[in-house]
């Protein structure tokens, strides 16, 4: 039986090629766990289609992202938190503390979970942290954290 991939299938390929397999494993597998359609006309233009607009779709947020990136990299913030006499923090600065600083001082809202902090920002001074914004694109943010 042909049938068209409509996600990516180890062992048999990738979304939207077209695939002769076996009656039982197309309808028992492949079809019951919506990872294929029998590859009629109707179903392998609407495939194809759905294809397109995904590839849309991931063009826009690379864009984004791009864009975001070059925003990132521009600007610079400010955490202010306690230390000691020898600039050493009472604690740490935190991906959710950053993340709350950008939001508050650029207008910028992005998820804790992306800051990528390499080793924690335990001193006074400015720290360049990374941030995974997606489709294999990473920013640098310089942070400048005062004493207070």
């Amino acid at each position: 039986m042909k049938v068209i991939l409509i996600k990516d299938v180890k062992n048999v390929g990738k979304i939207g090629e077209i695939k002769e397999v076996s009656d039982g494993y197309a309808r028992n597998y492949l079809i019951k766990n919506k990872l294929a359609l029998e590859a009629t006309e109707g179903n392998i233009k609407f495939v194809k289609s759905q294809i397109k607009s995904l590839e849309k779709k991931n063009e826009r947020k690379f864009e984004n992202a791009k864009e975001l990136k070059e925003t990132l990299e521009k600007i610079s913030i400010t955490i202010k938190s306690k230390a000691g006499e020898n600039g050493r923090l009472f604690g740490s600065i935190t991906s959710d503390d950053i993340s709350e600083a950008l939001k508050k001082q650029h207008n910028i809202e992005i998820d804790k979970r992306i800051i990528e902090i390499s080793e924690p920002i335990k001193t006074v001074g400015t720290h360049v942290i990374n941030v995974k914004l997606g489709m294999n694109i990473t920013a640098k943010l310089s942070i400048n954290v005062e004493g207070e």
